[in-house]
């Protein structure tokens, strides 16, 4: 997937999530070229639904994995 297809799909799926009422939300973008990695964190910190967000931990996913809590 690239980063455009990419961002529309995440986008579309933290609407998803905040109208489910998800404490957080888990986005797998993998480890690759970080490309996708970077361009889903940019979308993440002008997002106003997004409280925080952080790389996933061991048994997460680790750098594979960006968790993400709502406001």
């Amino acid at each position: 997937m690239n980063v455009e297809e990419a961002t529309i799909l995440v986008d579309k799926y933290l609407d998803d999530c905040v109208l489910s009422h998800l404490p957080f939300a888990r986005i797998i973008h993998g480890r690759g070229s970080g490309a996708l990695k970077k361009a889903v964190h940019e979308l993440l910190k002008k997002s106003p639904l997004v409280k925080d967000f952080r790389l996933g931990q061991f048994g997460e996913g680790q750098d594979g994995v960006t968790i993400v809590n709502f406001e």
